[in-house]
């Protein structure tokens, strides 16, 4: 039978883009009496309508000329029959040529119209609830046709609105608003059918969805195709030491080593602070120890007074050990100029994470990058954490290449350095080569502040070091627990970097 929920960031999801969309919901069909699925979806539409504004007395019902117009059709027929004569309006506006309908959705408009459905061009004055069923998965560029005018004047409104399967716009695959950023419009559910699609966790589309409810309309997708992505199902509670063997020691807990952070040079600018929060981050995100190398200008102080916990070291005597008895590395948090120096050796290291300027750096010199691609071969384990900006660099394309398809650039960057792949911002994406992505369901937007991904870099270097057995489902726990921070961060306390360093947990 059908099943609709709510979304738990704890439990992981399978995504899937429109083509395996298709695929399955022809597959399911076919074996299916006709009008099956858009029967269910429709009538789910309906009660999580009701259930979500049971007092709303007006309701606009906006159509498009697809499948997922049908939708819409069913349902407002069975919240007509399921009102009270009189007492809720039912207004369906149908911007689709009744001649062209898919089979589907033709069957959905004889029969709402024969339950006595309102179809008219206009919407009620002043609704109280919109059920959005213009475009679904058929997303498209916006143009100046009456079908675009209507998906801007849903989108522009301040009543509730329930989103059939998609906000209408937002692409499925991708998470891109071609109409842009949705500003001062009212409260939003999404209900996806049939399938979770990638665009409703990234990009625009967290944004654009508000809360995301499921119904799989009662049929099983996995065996028809893969998965294009998992979403959420990785908030640890945080190891507790206390419950580790009696026997352990500081050295159980693995070590990290953090490389960056340039001292004040002669023009007297220096970003220390980055590789602090790195450090700190690493030490209360649960590293046994932790090793703190400055790089360039000025002496490096001799302690950190806040965390005197962490051990200072020079640069060449932290990498002057046997390569395997390496801490994990963190380089490049606040680098700068004088990180080339030292991500070369660094690259000998087994376990290692490359941020920031770490980031830049690589993305200017082949040698690097040779050197990058060839670590897979030897079973280490390579980490890049770039915001947008960076993984352009890296991939030698714009800013908004990457963000028109964040999962895919995630998974070109992780294929052609042989890396796990963190791409940041809304939605992060984390890419292992050969693996299906994965997107992050925790964060918000306090994170985004300087130094928020500094103390990231240094919490997935703590989760390298802790044993583990696989180093992907480790990075992808540490960046949820870094958006879980920021999810429970108390009202009105400004979220600062240093702050969110001190308050991570072991992972």
């Amino acid at each position: 039978m059908p099943h609709m929920r709510a979304l738990r960031a704890d439990q992981p999801e399978a995504l899937h883009d429109t083509a395996r969309t298709r695929e399955i919901e022809q597959a399911r069909a076919a074996s299916l009496p006709p009008h099956t699925l858009m029967a269910r979806a429709g009538e789910a539409v309906a009660r999580l309508a009701l259930a979500w504004q049971p007092h709303a007395r007006r309701l606009w019902v906006a159509c498009g000329p697809g499948n997922n117009g049908g939708d819409g059709l069913v349902a407002a027929r069975h919240l007509l029959q399921a009102s009270p004569a009189g007492w809720r309006e039912i207004v369906v506006t149908h911007d689709a040529d009744a001649q062209r309908l898919p089979p589907d959705a033709a069957w959905a408009l004889r029969e709402a119209v024969a339950a006595g459905v309102t179809v008219q061009t206009t919407p009620p004055d002043a609704p109280d609830l919109i059920i959005d069923a213009l475009l679904g998965i058929g997303a498209r560029a916006p143009g100046d046709d009456a079908l675009t005018q209507r998906v801007r004047q849903v989108r522009a409104h301040h009543a509730p609105v329930l989103c059939v399967d998609l906000p209408s716009g937002l692409s499925a695959d991708t998470g891109q608003d071609p109409m842009g950023a949705l500003t001062d419009a009212g409260p939003r559910h999404t209900l996806s059918l049939l399938t979770l699609k990638p665009g409703l966790f990234t990009a625009s589309g967290r944004d654009a969805a508000g809360s995301v409810w499921f119904d799989d309309l009662g049929v099983a997708t996995g065996t028809v195709a893969p998965p294009t992505a998992w979403w959420g199902g990785y908030l640890p509670e945080g190891a507790d030491k206390a419950r580790d063997p009696h026997v352990g020691h500081k050295g159980s807990y693995g070590d990290v080593g953090v490389i960056g952070g340039q001292l004040p040079d002669s023009g007297g600018i220096g970003m220390a602070g980055a590789a602090v929060l790195a450090a700190r981050a690493a030490l209360h995100a649960g590293a046994g120890r932790v090793y703190l190398a400055l790089v360039g200008g000025s002496p490096a102080p001799s302690h950190d007074p806040l965390c005197p916990e962490l051990m200072l070291r020079k640069p060449a005597a932290l990498l002057a050990a046997d390569p395997l008895s390496l801490p994990v590395l963190v380089v490049g948090c606040g680098g700068g100029e004088a990180i080339r120096e030292w991500l070369s050796p660094a690259l000998a290291c087994p376990r290692l994470v490359i941020d920031a300027d770490g980031l830049n750096a690589l993305a200017h010199d082949p040698a690097l990058q040779r050197l990058a691609q060839r670590r897979q071969a030897q079973g280490w384990a390579t980490v890049l954490t770039p915001h947008p900006l960076e993984a352009a660099r890296l991939l030698g394309i714009g800013t908004a290449e990457v963000m028109a398809d964040r999962l895919a650039s995630a998974r070109q960057l992780s294929e052609r350095f042989s890396a796990i792949v963190v791409l940041k911002g809304s939605g992060t994406v984390v890419a292992e080569p050969g693996g299906t992505p994965w997107i992050n369901a925790t964060g918000n937007a306090r994170l985004a502040t300087a130094g928020t991904g500094d103390v990231l870099a240094g919490m997935i270097g703590a989760a390298l070091a802790r044993p583990h057995g696989n180093s992907a489902e480790a990075v992808r726990r540490a960046v949820a627990a870094h958006g879980a921070l920021a999810d429970r961060w108390p009202t009105g306390h400004a979220l600062t970097a240093g702050r969110l360093a001190l308050a991570a947990q072991p992972l």
